[in-house]
């Protein structure tokens, strides 16, 4: 019933920006809202930030507080995180997702998984 497909991932030195897309096919709206997660190598796969649909409300991983912003583009169907400030330690494949479940904090509660995009940031 949806699809999604990320992009705007790449190599960017710390302190620099990237802003990833999610391009969405399908009723998203029937759901909870949409979420941003991360996995680096080695590591399980980790919350960044959701959006919700009822209320816009936005929350974030500690860890990013400050320098992301989860947005999304209702008319195009698209969401959004724009990353400053960047820091090796965000060097991550990052996937958006649809939340599906109540807990927006856990991957357990989406579906839908985009494929991917790779940031990497140099130090």
């Amino acid at each position: 019933q949806v699809q999604l497909v990320e992009s705007g991932g790449g190599l960017v030195q710390a302190g620099g920006s990237l802003r990833l897309s999610c391009a969405a096919s399908g009723r998203t709206f029937s759901y909870y809202g949409m979420g941003w997660f991360r996995q680096a190598p080695g590591k399980e796969r980790e919350f960044v930030a959701q959006i919700s649909w009822s209320d816009g409300s936005t929350y974030y991983a500690d860890s990013v507080k400050g320098r992301f912003t989860i947005s999304r583009d209702n008319a195009k169907n698209t969401l959004y995180l724009q990353m400053n400030s960047l820091k090796p330690e965000d060097t991550a494949v990052y996937y958006c997702a649809v939340r599906i479940g109540s807990n927006l904090y856990s991957s357990g509660s989406y579906g839908y998984w985009g494929q991917g995009t790779q940031v990497t940031v140099s130090s």
